[in-house]
């Protein structure tokens, strides 16, 4: 398979929140410019050493894209459409945070060639955006998203989070009805996970976090999927739900354990059956990028096991499952051969179901996921 998917990722953040554990830096204009003059050489060179199709999918990650300014953000896309050639119809995201954003930014985005939106609006409770460290509040989101439909844009993602730090069920569901009543075409939700080296994993270890307990937490989860899927949001994905026809196709992407391209400090990309990991630090990705050198730390040539192993552990985050045909024909086996056992033994507990067609989580097992998930590692 030949990748005609792009990820780049800008590592630039007004503030780091206290949950965040990505590649993100507070920077200075200069070092942003300087960046931009790196990420084009390794845009350059990647185009010409791997081998790619014109382009259905690019997703500019972070970090937050939107906090270049209006001349960065035209050369971004500039330096995209140089070295790239798009396919008709390809789907082009950027991630923004409320508040990094005017009608000028946004119109030349629009210019540029994006076309889908996604805003961390995390919380619709301003105490509870304190609390995640974030600089915005509920009025911006509102502003931010008014001059997103202005500009043009059509499908916008809007991102939450739930069981955070102060938060009960009824704070949620709140959220939960004020999401709605702006009308997205795309929403995505997530349970906080406390990850190492941030701000929340110290004050956690302290007894300083007091999150929801647990069973909250699951009733956040259930009320999310039964208030979304009732307001005509399709639930594609364990984590994700789309009016008809807006479901993410870079996401899916990533989820079909299908190769992409990736460039940026940090980035991960997926070409020809090999892992590739590119330099962290931004000074360092600098410098190497403009000495002409790709600046990748690792590589890793993934084994066919763990291939069959990514594609069942990804394919069964969306809600359709793993085709029977898709995983022999990528590999060349069933899927009963590869992992027989373990798919009849979660049929019986009712955590799989197998229609002939698709294996996939039952509806009682989504919140169990990452249990299911388990029994297909082979390492």
């Amino acid at each position: 398979m030949i990748a005609s998917s792009l990820y780049i990722h800008i590592p630039f953040c007004a503030s780091k929140c206290y949950y965040c554990d990505f590649n993100s830096y507070v920077s200075t204009g200069d070092v942003m410019d300087r960046y931009l003059d790196a990420l084009e050489q390794e845009l350059r060179l990647m185009a010409e050493e791997l081998p790619w199709e014109p382009l259905q999918t690019v997703f500019f990650g972070g970090g937050t894209p939107t906090l270049f300014d209006v001349r960065q953000t035209e050369r971004m896309l500039e330096l995209l459409h140089r070295y790239f050639r798009l396919a008709d119809g390809a789907e082009v995201s950027v991630e923004a945070n409320p508040g990094t954003v005017n009608l000028e930014k946004l119109r030349m985005l629009k210019e540029g060639g994006a076309n889908r939106l996604s805003f961390g609006v995390q919380s619709f409770d301003d105490s509870i955006l304190k609390k995640l460290g974030r600089l915005h509040d509920s009025l911006t989101v509102y502003h931010s998203y008014e001059k997103a439909r202005q500009a043009g844009f059509s499908s916008i993602n809007l991102d939450l989070m739930f069981g955070l730090p102060g938060q009960t069920v009824d704070m949620f569901a709140d959220s939960l009805r004020k999401i709605i009543d702006l009308q997205p075409e795309h929403i995505s939700a997530y349970s906080l996970k406390v990850e190492e080296g941030t701000p929340f994993a110290v004050w956690q270890e302290r007894g300083k976090l007091q999150l929801p307990p647990e069973e909250d937490d699951l009733a956040m989860y259930l009320l999310l999927m039964e208030t979304l899927e009732n307001k005509g949001y399709g639930m594609y994905e364990i984590s994700n739900f789309a009016k008809n026809g807006h479901a993410c196709r870079h996401n899916q992407v990533y989820w079909r354990n299908e190769p992409y391209l990736a460039a940026g400090a940090g980035a991960h990309g997926y070409v020809g059956g090999e892992r590739y990991v590119i330099r962290h630090s931004v000074p360092e990705y600098i410098e190497e990028s403009l000495a002409g050198r790709r600046p990748i730390v690792e590589r890793e040539q993934i084994s066919p096991e763990i291939q069959q192993e990514d594609t069942m552990i990804l394919g069964l985050r969306l809600i359709k499952g793993v085709e029977h045909k898709r995983f022999r024909k990528r590999h060349g086996i069933s899927l009963y051969e590869a992992f027989g056992d373990v798919i009849e033994q979660y049929v019986q507990k009712q955590w799989l179901q197998d229609d002939g067609t698709n294996v996939r989580l039952t509806r009682q097992a989504l919140p169990l996921a990452n249990e299911v998930f388990m029994g297909f590692l082979v390492s």
